[in-house]
């Protein structure tokens, strides 16, 4: 499996040792790749390092939304030096977040859509938070023409939301929340995405997935995602593996392994 969105530097984990425990715990667990996300500048460049350390370990960097009351041209310029580097493979998290109060509406959309358009300019995957704005979400996204790969991060829709994901080819990233048996909306809306649209990640160190909900979260805990989403599927946990896999390849452009998990190594 892939960890397709954790930040390792939150965690704690910050120096190339405990970068390195926190992907062999994950290892041990069928958790191949971790894609470490940055939230700010001093992140960003702490990613740009981290990506370095390991062969296991890629990167994603941008300014969160709630970060962007203040985004001048030198910070833009930083981050796109940053988020070409070839082993951050993806422009996020961006987006949107109207639950939070820390940055202006326009402040955000304005960051949103250079992100966008950062991602167009290198060929990267865009990585979207998106928090309680849906709809504003979306239409930024047809307003300025979506980058050809899309992830919606830590997915938080209903069922309308993501089949108008999946109408626009976006893929769409579970996290520990889906494994809640109250949040039922977004597991029906987990329940009908198209496998060839899905992902799975920890949101490293929130979200903890059950039965480690309210606890400090980690990159190995991916698999209980997993195995919680297949059940909820009625898939079968390892062909649900092989196929988040081969997705996190596609959209990524890495290669995990030669061999991925069978039934008979379940």
């Amino acid at each position: 499996m892939v960890d397709s969105h954790a930040h390792l530097d939150a965690c704690g984990f910050r120096t190339p040792d405990l970068v390195a425990s926190a992907l062999d715990r994950a290892e041990r667990a069928g958790v191949q790749r971790v894609v470490t996300v940055a939230d700010d500048l001093a992140s960003a460049r702490w990613v740009a390092e981290a990506v370095g350390w390991d062969d296991r370990l890629y990167g994603a960097v941008a300014l969160h939304p709630t970060r962007t009351a203040t985004f001048d041209e030198e910070t833009r310029a930083e981050l796109e030096k940053l988020a070409a580097n070839p082993r951050v493979v993806a422009v996020g998290e961006t987006g949107l977040d109207y639950y939070w109060d820390y940055s202006p509406r326009d402040a955000q959309r304005e960051a949103f859509d250079w992100h966008i358009d950062l991602a167009k300019r290198l060929g990267k995957p865009l990585m979207i938070h998106d928090r309680d704005a849906h709809k504003d979400v979306l239409d930024a996204l047809d307003e300025n023409g979506a980058p050809a790969k899309v992830i919606f991060h830590c997915f938080s829709g209903d069922e309308g939301m993501a089949r108008r994901c999946a109408e626009n080819g976006y893929v769409m990233s579970f996290a520990g929340p889906v494994t809640f048996r109250n949040a039922r909306e977004l597991r029906e809306a987990a329940r009908g995405v198209p496998a060839e649209l899905l992902l799975v990640e920890t949101d490293a160190p929130f979200l903890a997935p059950h039965p480690f909900r309210g606890q400090p979260n980690e990159p190995y805990c991916v698999a209980y995602t997993l195995r919680d989403l297949a059940d909820l599927r009625g898939d079968d946990a390892a062909e649900l593996a092989n196929s988040v896999t081969a997705n996190a390849e596609r959209v990524f452009g890495f290669t995990v392994s030669p061999r991925l998990v069978t039934p008979s190594d379940r």
